[in-house]
């Protein structure tokens, strides 16, 4: 009998094969109960209380993500800021000091530049593109290095393989924010990361109405961050856990559509007289195309692009989109565009934006379900529109 893993389609209907079933059903009832009858549990982490994360809908929901990523165990948090912070303070602790990868989504680089000192948390930035620069960043409180499957929001993708040999090499804890890419087109695990983190918010849950976060690794690196979370309190709600586990269902058919609208709205793009620049790991004029053809089973939904007219036309251009949504968020079911400026990375200031590479003008797009020749027609439209 063959011992192969079901492919990830199969993986997100399937979920947690051995899960206790209520009355027969398929679909876990949502538990809101915050008080249970007292057991012999000896372990106070694993008492059946909400904050402690031992509730039904969230253990499925942390079991289905860490099968479909192929870790031992896994954990959900409230947000995936809350995954990423306790993840961090959980394998730095004090004293401790991590290399970032630079520009990283805004509120993860402002924790690691602002609040991870008052922790007495060391850190240093590095750039992935340069792996002959990173030997001169180590520390010898150095613990772990952090970087993004794909980056957030210029859609730089390092050298993952290279990432991890680096890591094992200095003995770090190596840890990638898998949310742009997804399990679907790219399952770091595979590849030896130590830990895997979500914004669940995003692609995971795919419907615009969750905020939560994951971490998926070994059981004992889920259990030292868990001991963390049980104390920081930073605990996914059972309904959420809920809409996750039934939006995880579509995963694979959503990020299938995405990937294929991301690459023809980029190619579009791409040749539009009033568009100055297309970021996109799926183009060929993407510096680092071959390395994403080589990691991953899709480039994603996401992509960015310049407009000849800079911030101004930028501005123009997102204020008159009709399919389209101007919003800060990704992943859902709509397309969303964003400028980062003034949205995921406006916390880093203008000085801080120049020196990551991100320009005023800046778009980010994530590409949803609609029929591609829509979204062209109200890009073309849009951009006729804003003149731009």
């Amino acid at each position: 009998m063959s011992t192969r893993r079901p492919h990830i389609e199969t993986e997100v209907i399937q979920g947690t094969h051995d899960a206790a079933r209520f009355e027969g059903a398929q679909v876990t009832p949502i538990v809101r109960s915050t008080v249970f009858e007292a057991g012999e549990q000896v372990d106070p982490h694993n008492i059946r209380y909400g904050r402690l994360s031992t509730l039904a809908n969230q253990l499925e929901a942390a079991q289905v993500l860490a099968r479909v990523e192929g870790a031992e165990a896994g954990l959900v948090t409230a947000s995936g800021m809350a995954a990423i912070t306790t993840t961090l303070i959980a394998v730095l602790r004090s004293g401790g000091h991590v290399l970032a990868q630079r520009p990283l989504y805004g509120a993860t680089q402002q924790f690691v530049s602002e609040r991870l000192g008052e922790l007495g948390i060391g850190h240093g930035f590095i750039d992935v593109r340069k792996p002959e620069t990173w030997q001169a960043a180590l520390t010898p409180d150095t613990r772990a290095i952090y970087v993004e499957a794909i980056s957030n929001p210029l859609l730089v993708v390092a050298d993952h393989a290279r990432i991890v040999e680096f890591a094992r090499a200095h003995r770090l804890v190596s840890i990638i924010d898998n949310t742009f890419a997804s399990p679907v087109n790219f399952r770091p695990i595979e590849l030896g990361f130590d830990l895997v983190l979500h914004s669940a918010t995003k692609y995971l849950n795919g419907h615009s109405d969750v905020i939560m976060g994951a971490v998926l690794g070994s059981a004992d690196r889920i259990r030292s961050i868990k001991l963390w979370l049980d104390t920081l309190g930073g605990t996914a709600d059972p309904e959420a856990c809920y809409l996750l586990r039934r939006g995880l269902k579509t995963l694979a058919l959503r990020v299938e559509r995405q990937n294929a609208n991301a690459l023809a709205l980029a190619r579009h793009l791409e040749t539009h007289a009033r568009v100055a620049k297309v970021i996109y790991p799926g183009l060929a004029s993407h510096p680092d195309h071959a390395l994403a053809a080589r990691l991953f089973d899709g480039f994603g939904g996401m992509l960015a692009c310049e407009l000849a007219g800079g911030a101004e036309a930028a501005g123009r251009f997102v204020r008159c989109v009709k399919v389209a949504v101007h919003s800060a968020s990704l992943g859902g079911p709509e397309t969303l565009l964003t400028i980062p400026a003034t949205t995921s990375h406006a916390g880093l200031g203008a000085e801080g934006r120049a020196r990551a590479g991100i320009s005023e003008g800046l778009v980010r797009i994530s590409t949803g379900l609609e029929h591609i020749d829509d979204l062209i027609r109200d890009f073309d439209g849009a951009l006729a529109t804003a003149g731009a």
